[in-house]
C-alpha cells in the first residue's frame, strides 16, 4: 500500500510517498481500505513537530479517514468486511490502509459521501464540544466566530445555527465572511474593516458578548476577550495566527468571564464511546443537511504536501480531504 510518511520534521514538502506492507489487524483492531482523509490545520504541525501530540517517526499524518473494513481482528464484533465507516486515529491515516481499534470507527450511512464523512469527526467534533459542552451555549445566545470560513470556524457556524445562537463570523476576507454567513452566520465581519474590538462589542450589544469561538489566537484574541460580557465565555480552540496570545488575567477577574481550553482530541482518545454517540449525531445532521460537511477541495493522496499547503495557506474554505480511489 501507499503511504505519505513523514521521515523527518520539517514542512510539508520533505513528506516522502512510501510503499509499505498491508496493515494485519491484532485483536481488537479492524483494517480499514481508505477511500478519503480529512487534513487540519493541526497536520501542518504535527509534522513540523510543533503540535502537543509528538508521535515517533516514521510516522502518517491524518487524523480522520473513511472507506470500507478490510479485515476484522480477532474478538471484534458489530462490524463486517466491505462495510462503510469512518474512524479518528489522532495521527496515521494518510495511507491506502489504516488499523485501527473498532472502538474508534463508526459506521457511515448509505446516503451520505465518503468524502464528506472523512472530514467530519475534528472539525465538527471540536465545534460541538466546544460549544455545547465548554461553552454552554444557549439558543439567543450571541456567538463570534473567529476564522468563520476555515474547518472549525465553518463548522462552529453551523454548529451553533443549530443550537439557535446569533452568529457574527469574522475571517480575512469579504469572500470569507459572504462564504460564512451563507452557511448560517447572521452577521460579518472583514478583518480588513479594522477595529474588531468595536464591531464585537457593537454585536453583543448593551450585555456584551455571550460566547467567543477563537481558532486563530494572535492579537485578535484579547479584542474579543475583551467584548465579552459579564458570565461570558472565551473558547481556546487554537493558534492559526502563529503566535499563542498572552491574556492579561485581570480580564477575567474584572469582566466577570471565563476562558475555557478546548481540546477535542483529549476527551475522544479517552473516551471512545463519547466519541461514538458524538460522531453518530454529527453523521445524521449531515446526512439530513443540518450541516454542509463543506469540502472545497480534494487532492489525491500522492499530492499531499499541496492539500497542506492550501491549509498553511490559509486558502481553504471548509476542509481538504485526500483521496485514494479506492
Amino acid at each position: 500500500m501507499k503511504a505519505v510518511i513523514c521521515v523527518r520534521h520539517g514542512p510539508p514538502d520533505a513528506l516522502e510517498i512510501q510503499d509499505l506492507p498491508d496493515p494485519v489487524p491484532e485483536s481488537g483492531e479492524v483494517v480499514v481500505e481508505v477511500s478519503a482523509i480529512g487534513l487540519n490545520f493541526f497536520d501542518t504541525l504535527i509534522i513540523r513537530d510543533l503540535y502537543q501530540v509528538k508521535p515517533a517517526l516514521p510516522f502518517s499524518p491524518g487524523a480522520e479517514f473513511a472507506g470500507h473494513v478490510a479485515a476484522l481482528g480477532e474478538g471484534v464484533t458489530g462490524f463486517a468486511v466491505g462495510e462503510r465507516v469512518c474512524g479518528y486515529v489522532t495521527h496515521g491515516a494518510a495511507r491506502e490502509k489504516v488499523v485501527v481499534e473498532a472502538r474508534f470507527l463508526a459506521r457511515v450511512p448509505d446516503d451520505l459521501d465518503l468524502v464528506k464523512a472523512a472530514g467530519l469527526i475534528v472539525t465538527y467534533g471540536t465545534s460541538l464540544y466546544a460549544l455545547r459542552e465548554r461553552g454552554n451555549l444557549k439558543a439567543g445566545e450571541s456567538l463570534a466566530v473567529l476564522g468563520a470560513s476555515g474547518g472549525v470556524g465553518l463548522a462552529a457556524v453551523e454548529i451553533g445555527r443549530i443550537m439557535g445562537a446569533r452568529i457574527l463570523a469574522c475571517a480575512s476576507s469579504a469572500e470569507k465572511v459572504a462564504f460564512a454567513k451563507a452557511h448560517g452566520a447572521d452577521e460579518g465581519f472583514d478583518y480588513a474593516q479594522g477595529d474588531l474590538k468595536g464591531a464585537l462589542k457593537a454585536f453583543g450589544g448593551p450585555k456584551g458578548l455571550d460566547v467567543v469561538y477563537d481558532p486563530v489566537g494572535g492579537d485578535m484574541a484579547e479584542q474579543a476577550l475583551r467584548a465579552l460580557g459579564s458570565l461570558g465565555r472565551f473558547l481556546v480552540v487554537g493558534f492559526a495566527a502563529g503566535e499563542i496570545p498572552k491574556i492579561p488575567l485581570n480580564l477575567l477577574l474584572l469582566k466577570n468571564c471565563d476562558a475555557r481550553g478546548v481540546a477535542f482530541g483529549t476527551v475522544a482518545r479517552s473516551d471512545p464511546a463519547w466519541l461514538a454517540g458524538v460522531v453518530a449525531e454529527l453523521m445524521e445532521h449531515a446526512r439530513t443537511g443540518r450541516i454542509s460537511a463543506h469540502v472545497d477541495k480534494t487532492f489525491p493522496l500522492e499530492r499531499c504536501v499541496d492539500a497542506l499547503g492550501e491549509i498553511a495557506g490559509r486558502r481553504v474554505k471548509g476542509k481538504v480531504v485526500l483521496t485514494t480511489g479506492r
